[in-house]
């Protein structure tokens, strides 16, 4: 996936809506412009509309006009979408990254932070709390407006059954799926 080219960014601007156009461009490098149109043109595939309809909730949460929830991720190489017609569904990939102490403690709960310092892999530890957080708050909805520190805590034991994590190659991705959230 690492291999984008100019000629993939243009084609690519010829099949999204303008609003995702727009997103695209605003990134200034190139591969930053492919991935947000890629898991554009892979939304498009997985329900198969060529221009699906967005409308947007509370926190400006986007949804399928029709009903369709879904959640797209991208990181600096990789993108991850993930579509559910009868639940709110969140997904969030990263590439395993460092976190330094400041980043840790701001983010985590004392018990996550000690699971992380206890870690043979502090660093793949820190990733797949990350990814679970961002998965729970786009599943809800709301974004970076929570505690974060507090999001996994307060799930519920069904809820936490509703929360996946898989480790691919050098990613992590966590899929948390509720009906309804919050």
């Amino acid at each position: 996936m690492t291999d984008c080219t100019e000629a993939d960014v243009a084609r690519l601007l010829g099949l999204v809506p303008p609003f995702r156009k727009e997103k695209a461009l605003r990134y200034s490098h190139l591969f930053g412009q492919w991935t947000t149109l890629k898991t554009w043109e892979l939304l498009t595939q997985l329900v198969d509309i060529p221009t699906p309809s967005i409308t947007y909730g509370p926190y400006d949460k986007p949804y399928l006009t029709g009903g369709s929830f879904f959640s797209i991720s991208h990181c600096k190489t990789a993108v991850a979408v993930a579509v559910d017609d009868e639940y709110e569904v969140g997904i969030d990939i990263e590439s395993i990254r460092h976190a330094d102490e400041a980043l840790i403690k701001r983010t985590m709960n004392e018990q996550e932070q000690e699971l992380i310092r206890q870690a043979q892999e502090p660093d793949r530890m820190f990733t797949t709390f990350w990814t679970q957080k961002e998965a729970v708050l786009k599943a809800r909805g709301t974004g970076l407006v929570d505690e974060l520190p507090l999001v996994l805590s307060s799930l519920s034991d069904k809820e936490k059954e509703q929360l996946q994590t898989r480790v691919f190659r050098r990613y992590i991705f966590s899929v948390f799926v509720c009906k309804p959230c919050l």
